[in-house]
């Protein structure tokens, strides 16, 4: 006889189990993982590290594709807790990271050759942009449990701002390559950046009231509050590329107003790093929350490596080499951070894939983890 003990049914069925409490309480902000992982491919592409950039390329590609099985997956399987973040004021919104994720992704696949895909890619992000900016707030805002929303309003709300820019990024870029739809991709771009922008003030306004009327506790100010800095950080890059889109009617009767933002809005994100820096030293040094592993941290890799490129592309747009020089050391900053995050992420996918009680996509706090 082997002296090594055999795997029963009720292993084999706790590791199931363990996996299929994983797949239902997988986060819904979840394809911050493709935007952080690939806006640092971005980065890294835009200095000329060819080699890191293609692979964190392929790792963004790769976890988008996972990640849409286990989002269908969890749909089916799991239909009454996809419902219930659907209509939660904490989880709804970070459903925009299938859009933002969609169009970082496509980009990143422009400037690697793949047009074709990057085109269709953008397009595919342009309906969900279209169907969740209406479906999703009308589920939160119609949302009657007795519990106010304003006290619900999260970090997670300024998605839908990057979501905007996103698109207004990704119909830029493709704008080169499909010339009968200039005109329309041109008044689709101002359109996705000005909402975009619009969502930002109000989101912003809402958290500020949410603060003063619902004192905010270390717990619960989590790492999706760096998406207020990645928003604006964002709107940068999607200005820049408007102002240097050819010439339509509506581009030209923007070009002016969005390049005289895009200086305006990069310094206000620089003013915010100090700010979230400080909440973080608060939450977790002075209050000593744990560093453990939650999918939110992917919204802070996002935000930085997006600050990265935001100042690298202003630097060689404007001419301004101590702001390139802020980029790149930023870029390197991100670069380190996405390293962290990704071990410990796969540390936590570990877990749940070979530990019976595993626990890689529990949530954590309003936003969720997964």
């Amino acid at each position: 006889m082997s002296g090594h003990a055999p795997i029963t049914d009720d292993s084999a069925a706790s590791s199931g189990s363990a996996f299929a409490r994983a797949l239902e309480t997988l986060s819904p902000g979840y394809f911050a993982l493709v935007m952080g992982t690939g806006i640092v491919s971005i980065g890294l592409n835009e200095v000329g590290a060819d080699l890191p950039s293609t692979v964190l390329l392929v790792i963004a590609a790769v976890s988008y594709v996972v990640l849409w099985v286990l989002y269908i997956w969890r749909a089916v399987s799991h239909r009454p807790a996809v419902l219930r973040d659907l209509r939660g004021p904490e989880m709804a919104f970070a459903y925009f990271t299938v859009v933002a994720g969609t169009d970082v992704l496509a980009v990143r696949l422009i400037d690697a050759g793949f047009i074709g895909i990057a085109s269709a890619l953008v397009l595919f992000a342009a309906a969900l942009w279209l169907v969740f900016g209406y479906v999703l707030p009308w589920q939160v805002f119609l949302t009657r449990d007795g519990k106010p929303i304003l006290a619900r309003v999260n970090g997670t709300w300024f998605i839908w701002a990057v979501a905007s820019q996103s698109l207004a990024i990704g119909l830029t870029r493709i704008q080169p390559h499909l010339p009968a739809g200039q005109a329309w991709l041109g008044i689709a771009a101002v359109l996705s950046w000005s909402v975009g922008v619009a969502l930002y003030a109000g989101v912003a306004m809402l958290v500020l009231l949410r603060i003063v009327h619902f004192p905010m506790t270390p717990e619960e100010f989590e790492p999706p509050y760096w998406v207020a800095m990645g928003a604006m950080a964002i709107a940068v890059v999607a200005g820049s590329d408007i102002v240097a889109m050819a010439s339509t009617p509506m581009v030209d009767a923007t070009r002016a107003l969005i390049s005289g933002t895009i200086a305006v809005f990069w310094s206000f994100c620089l003013w915010l790093i100090p700010m979230l820096v400080g909440a973080g030293v608060w939450r977790h040094v002075v209050h000593r929350v744990p560093w453990t592993y939650v999918p939110t941290f992917w919204s802070i890799v996002f935000p930085i490596g997006m600050f990265a490129v935001a100042s690298i592309n202003l630097g060689k747009v404007d001419k301004l080499p101590l702001v390139e020089g802020i980029g790149t050391v930023v870029l390197v900053i991100a670069v380190i951070v996405w390293a962290i995050v990704f071990v410990a992420m796969l540390r936590r996918v570990g877990e749940v894939l070979w530990s019976p009680v595993g626990g890689a996509f529990r949530r954590s706090g309003p936003a969720g983890s997964g």
